[in-house]
């Protein structure tokens, strides 16, 4: 552990707040001291108020931000005099305390303050900061660990037992740590929750922060607890895609929705998956109470999801009679799959969540393994775990419940996507909530946007190898495939048929007609395990209709196409697939439009460019989007009965018509 403190960077923080963001961020850049909104750090700081008062204000990170990427928004600034107030209290509710907190804010547009605010304002210190090291973790977690934890930091550290947190963790925390502090004190340790250090400086808290843990990673490595020994063997699977599509499918039926999958069978996740006591050692909770809101607290070993859920019923119905509060039972469905041949996967409404939960086990995978190397690793007990899986202001939050968008949990795959229609494909779908994958022989598709709902791969569509391997690609990242938008295409230009050569219908037939049978004929699997159907798309054009001069092979490929897709409607009905057409026209922010072909297309119709764009009865340009956004309503509810529909999107064409 060391410490990335620069001289220089910190120079261009000017104030106490901006020095608390400097160092905050240099703790989220770590992910083995916090992880995706984990950990919180604060400032104390006297201003002046609106009547010219002078008050002490209390910056603590807040809610809904990141350590990493934090601004001085995210800090919640708290009447100090209050809080110290609320921490002499012997009893204060969740809700009553989220109620004082806001109530003693001085900005109204700032987050809500960390639970552990009051906390926060009883430590003495000017900067305090708190992680959930990883290495102090793996110590915590062990049947002795409270006295591993002496050993290592002797009286530099007052030592807390496991308190959930909130109100009373921060009583606990007060009346202990008034008690024991010496002028050696340069931290505390939660047990099997965390690490606080503190200073009169942004710099001295955070260096401390570095130290303590570094002492932690060092008592490891001195009793040979830190390095991971690799398994001799591993066992790999090849052929992993219908299988990891049919666990997503049983999993979003005991959940009662759509989810993603995220799976992992890197040799660490196959290596923890294969080991042959992962039946035990993962079976004892998760490393911080914390986690049980994103991993629930076990995760399922093998894929017996039916089982898995009866056990977490019998699990509620163990501990909800011992809850303080009448609480709801959450879904039933695992978060975290340990499996032999598929190693770590990892379930979401969303990519977002799966992969959160992936980095969170990632982590706990090296703390239960290096908690056994120390003696054997040892969670908190079922009912703790309970308490903060549901605790009062997470059912707030199921109460409060919201809407969320119609594609959330599905997933879909959109050829030609780097750029025109594709493009506005993958636009529409991500903004109604699914995770996307887009192929495209253009490279550029790889890095079209930079977020966990999308993986773009570059794919000549024509090539059944590669569109095999794209598959297998999608159902890695995200577990099944939902929709499937075919639309990659290639428009030659105008050419008559006496003059039409055999190689350019042969590859306009190959990409229009062909590619697309192979894709739906290898995606018909994984749709028709899609939770609440399959649904497919084509992009097919106002030439199937009314065909014009000069546009044989496109024309043909289209119309063929389109019958296609008329016969899959036919055959697939049964498994709840349901496949429609679009037929859009002159839609000239796509790659096919080039200006060789809008050229030659205006003049063969004696228009000029202008013309031949609105040259429709309404009058309009059709773009990209507004074909994007049709192909997403009818992959919706509003087109949920309706199947083999041909629907011209054109702006009204006399010829159509």
């Amino acid at each position: 552990m060391k410490s990335l403190w620069s001289d220089r960077e910190a120079a261009e923080y000017k104030t106490d707040l901006g020095l608390r963001v400097y160092t905050s961020r240099l703790l989220g850049r770590d992910p083995s001291l916090v992880l995706h909104g984990g950990g919180n750090t604060s400032v104390k700081i006297r201003e002046k108020n609106i009547v010219g008062e002078e008050e002490e204000i209390l910056y603590v990170k807040g809610s809904g931000w990141d350590l990493e990427t934090i601004a001085e928004a995210g800090f919640a600034p708290v009447r100090m005099a209050h809080l110290l107030k609320l921490a002499k209290l012997q009893v204060l509710s969740d809700s009553q305390m989220v109620n004082e907190l806001k109530t003693q804010m001085t900005k109204a547009s700032a987050p809500a303050p960390s639970v552990e605010t009051i906390l926060h304002a009883s430590l003495p210190y000017k900067f305090v900061d708190h992680t959930h090291a990883d290495a102090v973790i793996s110590v915590t977690n062990t049947a002795n660990g409270w006295e591993r934890i002496q050993e290592i930091y002797g009286d530099d550290v007052v030592i807390i037992p496991y308190v959930m947190p909130g109100f009373d963790l921060a009583r606990v925390c007060a009346e202990k740590f008034a008690a024991e502090k010496s002028d050696r004190t340069l931290g505390m340790v939660l047990m099997n929750h965390g690490i606080f250090s503190f200073g009169e400086t942004a710099q001295e808290s955070y260096e401390r922060m570095i130290a303590l843990v570094d002492r932690a990673e060092a008592y490891l490595k001195k009793h040979h607890a830190w390095e991971i020994s690799p398994p001799a063997s591993l066992i790999r699977e090849s052929e992993q895609r219908l299988e990891i599509a049919k666990l997503r499918t049983e999993v979003s039926q005991v959940a009662g929705f759509p989810v993603v999958l995220s799976s992992h069978n890197d040799e660490k996740s196959l290596a923890f998956a294969q080991r042959e006591d992962v039946q035990i050692i993962s079976q004892q909770g998760c490393a911080t109470p914390d986690h049980v809101i994103r991993t629930k607290r076990l995760p399922l070993v093998g894929r017996d999801v039916k089982a898995y859920a009866e056990s977490y019923r019998a699990y509620f119905a163990e501990e909800a009679p011992k809850s303080a509060q009448p609480v709801t039972i959450l879904d039933t469905a695992p978060r975290v799959i340990l499996d032999r041949q598929l190693g770590l996967v990892t379930v979401g409404k969303s990519a977002k969540d799966a992969q959160i939960v992936a980095d969170i086990y990632e982590h706990t995978m090296e703390i239960i393994q290096r908690s056994q190397l120390l003696g054997g690793y040892q969670a908190l007990p079922a009912s703790d775990i309970f308490a903060v899986e549901y605790w009062e202001l997470e059912q707030a939050k199921l109460k409060k419940g919201g809407s969320s968008p119609a594609f959330t949990g599905e997933i879909a795959l959109v050829t030609g996507a780097a750029s025109g229609i594709g493009k506005a494909c993958v636009d529409s779908l991500l903004k109604r909530g699914a995770a996307v994958v887009g192929l495209d022989i253009n490279p550029a598709i790889e890095k079209l946007y930079d977020r966990p709902d999308f993986v773009g791969i570059t794919c000549d569509v024509s090539d059944e190898t590669a569109i095999a391997i794209s598959l297998d690609q999608a159902v890695k990242a995200f577990g099944g495939l939902d929709i499937l938008i075919l639309n990659a295409g290639v428009f030659p230009s105008g050419c008559r048929i006496e003059n039409l050569d055999t190689a350019t219908w042969q590859k306009v037939m190959q990409i229009n007609l062909e590619a697309n049978l192979v894709l739906m004929r290898e995606a018909y699997p994984l749709l028709k395990l899609a939770p609440n159907g399959g649904r497919v798309v084509a992009i097919g054009s106002k030439n199937v209709p009314a065909p014009g001069p000069a546009a044989a092979a496109y024309s043909a490929s289209k119309a063929a196409l389109t019958q296609l897709m008329r016969v899959a409607a036919l055959e697939w009905s049964s498994d709840r697939i349901r496949i429609n057409t679009l037929h859009p026209n002159a839609v000239f922010d796509t790659g096919i439009w080039t200006e060789e072909v809008l050229t030659s297309r205006a003049k063969h119709y004696g228009l000029t460019i202008e013309e031949y764009k609105t040259n429709n009865l309404l009058k309009v340009e059709v773009t990209s989007h507004h074909v994007a956004e049709l192909a997403a309503e009818m992959c919706g509810a509003l087109f949920a009965c309706t199947t083999a529909a041909q629907v011209p999107i054109d702006g009204g064409n006399d010829r159509v018509i």
